[in-house]
């Protein structure tokens, strides 16, 4: 009897420690993104990107640094569309270089920088580990034309001037189309990689 009750419990132990395995293998992302997405509030961003900025202040950046809604439509329409992870590795990029730009142009002690950018940083490069840690770069896979274009003109292909805050307002907006099952609910009925969403919807 005392036997059977040590083979059961090695057996639930076991079980206990595959299922942990099991969960650190495959880490919730929505957890992580809704997170950011709290971050990216539209009144942490009008304070924090507008007002804490001179008025049509815009700093400098290269233009697949801006990642937009119509950018995605733009390459699903593509004869050989990308993979929904190629768009996302990109916003992630794109998302996180922009932050490293605002940040570069602020003082230690800018409140944007102090009291919201930098922990937004953190938040960012949190969820790119367990994105990566889910899924696995292939290094192998051959990009489609479009995507692979884009990579070997980041960093290179000219420059453009922008907002601080259309910055993250671009970061967010392609973040709920690239995410969609993280935001959505049954009762939503928007199509969240429509450039005209947000018409008419003040909270975004």
């Amino acid at each position: 009897m005392v036997q059977s009750e040590c083979r059961l419990l090695r057996g639930l132990l076991g079980f206990i420690c595959l299922l942990a395995m099991c969960i650190s293998a495959s880490p919730d992302l929505c957890v992580s993104l809704r997170t950011v997405k709290d971050s990216l509030n539209v009144t942490s961003r009008r304070r924090y990107m507008k007002m804490n900025f001179p008025i049509n202040y815009t700093i400098q950046v290269h233009y697949e640094e801006v990642f937009r809604l119509r950018n995605i439509s733009q390459l699903l329409k593509e004869e050989n569309p990308p993979e929904m992870s190629d768009l996302q590795e990109l916003w992630l990029h794109a998302s996180r270089e922009g932050i490293k730009k605002v940040l570069r142009v602020l003082p230690e002690r800018h409140p944007t920088r102090r009291k919201y950018l930098s922990n937004l940083e953190d938040l960012f490069r949190d969820f790119e580990g367990l994105y990566y840690q889910k899924y696995k770069k292939d290094e192998t896979r051959e990009l489609p034309e479009s995507i692979q274009n884009i990579w070997d003109n980041m960093g290179e292909n000219g420059w453009r001037s922008v907002t601080p805050k259309s910055l993250l307002d671009n970061c967010y907006r392609t973040m709920l189309c690239l995410f969609e099952e993280c935001f959505k609910n049954e009762n939503d009925n928007i199509n969240y990689c429509d450039p005209n969403w947000r018409k008419g919807n003040q909270t975004t």
